[in-house]
């Protein structure tokens, strides 16, 4: 498998990092618009292939897309990132003329990709990839979920006092402050309700430290989180590389599905070789449901901004 990163920044570099370590990929080509950036990276990447035992090989590019052709995977984590006090949806200008760029670069080398999604606002650039290409909605995904998910999990295993390998949960709905929607109800320590250990006060703090997470991180680092976005990105293009089945919440296109229509939007999916193998419908109580709608109303006014 060969994949593509467009952005060798932070976010960039550290998906690339965690391909290259998991080692499932022959090829990480990693690209970038400052010269010779993509390249330091790159060759910085491999020599540290002897000491963590991979063979994938990566390469940098200066912005040459020829160097991406044939990549059967591509992630974009190009554009401005946040800073602290700013939002997600108030990068939209200048991330959507970025991204436009970059997809279009890369599906004319590349016709067959499949596309990841990190740029931010994140729904938003997503639905623009699938407004911008005939790429099938099966190949377009939003990581935002998944990365999402992992923040609510570390927020559990801290309220539970207990190993993060112990906790499950989801946060469906927009990769945004205000649009995630934590599933609480459903989140669980080795099969048991979350609410058997801490109480409903407890688990409504676990949600807000869960959306404002990506704000939290912001403030204390000064620019957008990598760690985690890297590895999120990583374990996504794993189970497409491995044809695994496995089920991530991703920022998905929407028809019908959640009762929505022509939106991006983070729901459960079944990841494989094809992409989106399956979008999984769980049956959300009253509040989710409204808090699911809310978040989608408001990603809709973000798409107003774009021009598609």
């Amino acid at each position: 498998m060969k994949v593509t990163v467009v952005g060798a920044g932070a976010v960039g570099a550290s998906c690339a990092e965690y391909i290259a370590l998991k080692n499932f990929a022959a090829e990480v080509c990693l690209l970038d618009i400052k010269e010779g950036y993509a390249e330091g990276k790159a060759m910085d990447l491999m020599q540290t292939a002897s000491l963590n035992g991979f063979d994938t090989k990566v390469v940098g590019s200066t912005n040459d897309y020829s160097k991406t052709a044939n990549s059967d995977v591509a992630v974009i984590t190009s554009g401005i990132p946040r800073k602290p006090g700013m939002t997600r949806e108030e990068l939209i200008g200048t991330n959507a003329k970025i991204v436009k760029s970059v997809i279009d670069q890369l599906v004319e080398h590349s016709p067959e990709v499949t596309v990841i999604v990190v740029s931010n606002p994140m729904d938003t650039m997503a639905y623009l990839v699938h407004k911008a290409t005939d790429l099938p909605k099966n190949r377009i995904i939003g990581m935002g979920g998944a990365l999402d998910s992992a923040r609510f999990k570390y927020r559990l295993a801290e309220a539970l006092d207990c190993p993060i390998s112990d906790v499950d949960g989801m946060v469906i709905g927009a990769h945004s402050d205000t649009g995630m929607v934590p599933l609480t109800r459903l989140a669980t320590r080795n099969g048991v309700p979350a609410s058997t250990f801490v109480d409903q006060a407890r688990l409504d703090e676990v949600e807000q430290e869960t959306r404002v997470g990506g704000a939290t991180l912001t403030k204390l680092l000064g620019t957008s989180a990598w760690y985690a976005p890297g590895a999120a990105v990583s374990e996504l293009v794993r189970a497409i590389a491995q044809d695994s089945g496995k089920m991530f919440p991703c920022s998905l296109y929407l028809e019908g599905e959640y009762g929505q229509n022509d939106i991006c939007m983070g729901v459960p999916a079944i990841i494989g070789a094809n992409g989106i193998e399956k979008i999984v419908e769980i049956e959300l109580n009253e509040d989710e449901k409204a808090k699911f709608d809310e978040a989608a109303d408001k990603v809709r006014q973000v798409n107003k901004a774009l021009d598609v």
